[in-house]
């Protein structure tokens, strides 16, 4: 610090707290919109800048010891309340806006002690030049890295991974910060430049690759999600076997039927012809399954895993009520209902009950999709951060179900009850486009 009189380290202090500040917002996804956030940013900014520089009127030896540490939890808390995002990904923020904010105070120190005797006003204006160029790196390159990779770092990052990064970075700004604790010195310029340089890269480097597991993990769980789905089209293939079959011992059957009516007509025997009609009838609307619902990819997803668990002797009762034209893709279909069928069956068979049930019900109320699904289950499935976790430690297939219904806004629930498994989506498709008809003009 080259001191100065209040009205310089007013100008410091804006430069400080405008870095740190705009460096958070752009990387932030705020609780508020826009237009209030800033305003509430710049609010916060003024009364922050107005403070820091009466303490440094009023005691300038401790706010040289302490003001530049102190900014850190104080802009960090107020940045955390503002901002949605996790307290991991608060935190990684923070530290890395100090970090950018030790680059521009050690260029304009040292570059006005090597070059320029201590001059004040080169020392602000490399520090506003140093700003000015993080804050348009930050803007054009590392927000958009940032925040298309939020979303992996919040499932990649955990409280122990942040608070690592967070002393690492934080102890390499504090190196650079005061390079010339025994005196001003090449030595100890260099050694601060490259301090900084290692913890940038290193930091980059890591930003990198927690992004790049959490697009790997996104791939595996792609690639999960094709095997339901093939393992699905098999098993409607196979319906689609056994109902030719049916169709051609009907073909076959047919001719009797046949043979039997002209004989009866033939002997004029009206009364008999009739009730067999009647029966023939009946026997063909038992052996007729109404589809589920209208939606193909529903139908077919419930139709399968029904089939399925009726196999394995669980009741199943279906009360689907869907209207065409809504806005889920079909491969988000099957990821929340063929997860959802199939844990309801591990669950049934797990319990060992005597008598096992599955009953789902599917709505639609006004732009909402709901989803609910009850089944037998026993009282001993684990719950971890509020999603149950099977014998092996896996989440028996409900991230794919929350990743899934994220897609569309959606929320989950899971829960255990008087030895039922209850599990509740509620999704928020987008509505369709209205179709316009073309007139005669």
């Amino acid at each position: 610090m080259l001191g100065g009189s209040f009205w310089i380290a007013l100008l410091r202090n804006t430069i400080s707290a405008g870095l740190m500040l705009s460096f958070f917002l752009m990387l932030d996804r705020p609780k508020f919109p826009i237009k209030k956030t800033v305003r509430i940013y710049i609010i916060f900014g003024f009364l922050l800048i107005t403070c820091y520089s009466i303490w440094y009127l009023v005691s300038y030896k401790s706010f040289i010891k302490i003001a530049p540490l102190s900014s850190l939890p104080v802009i960090g808390i107020f940045c955390s309340l503002i901002s949605r995002e996790s307290i991991y990904i608060s935190i990684y923020k923070m530290a890395a806006g100090f970090y950018f904010f030790s680059v521009a105070t050690f260029c304009g120190v040292d570059v006005a002690h090597w070059c320029f005797h201590g001059n004040l006003w080169i020392d602000i204006l490399v520090r506003f030049l140093c700003t000015i160029m993080i804050l348009i790196f930050t803007w054009k390159k590392l927000r958009k890295i940032f925040l298309g990779g939020v979303d992996f770092l919040i499932e990649e990052m955990d409280i122990f991974s942040s608070i690592t990064l967070f002393i690492s970075i934080l102890l390499g700004a504090i190196v650079a910060y005061w390079p010339n604790l025994q005196g001003f010195s090449i030595f100890n310029m260099v050694r601060a430049a490259f301090t900084l340089f290692m913890a940038g890269i290193i930091q980059y480097t890591i930003l990198h690759l927690y992004i790049h597991l959490g697009k790997e993990h996104l791939y595996q769980s792609e690639k999960e999600l094709l095997k339901l789905n093939d393992q699905l089209l098999r098993q409607q293939l196979e319906l689609m076997e056994e109902s030719e079959k049916e169709a051609a011992r009907i073909r076959h059957d047919i001719r009797h039927h046949i043979l039997l009516i002209e004989e009866s007509i033939q002997k004029g025997d009206m009364e008999n012809l009739t009730s067999y009609i009647r029966q023939y009838g009946e026997d063909i609307a038992a052996k007729n399954e109404n589809p589920v619902c209208a939606n193909k990819t529903v139908n077919s997803v419930l139709s399968v895993y029904a089939r399925q668990a009726k196999s394995k002797n669980i009741n199943v009762s279906m009360n689907v009520r869907l209207p065409e034209g809504i806005m889920i893709r079909d491969i988000d279909w099957v990821a929340i209902l063929a997860n959802i069928f199939e844990n309801a069956i591990h669950g049934c068979i797990y319990s060992k009950m005597p008598v096992q049930n599955i009953h789902l019900c599917i709505s639609k109320k006004g732009n909402k999709v709901i989803i609910q699904c009850y089944n037998t289950s026993s009282e001993n499935i684990t719950f971890h951060k509020g999603l149950p976790v099977s014998a092996n430690g896996r989440s028996m297939g409900v991230s794919s179900i929350i990743k899934t219904a994220s897609r569309y806004d959606g929320q989950t629930d899971f829960v255990v009850k008087n030895r039922e498994f209850i599990t509740k989506i509620l999704l928020n498709p987008p509505t369709p486009p209205l179709k316009v008809k073309k007139g005669l003009f």
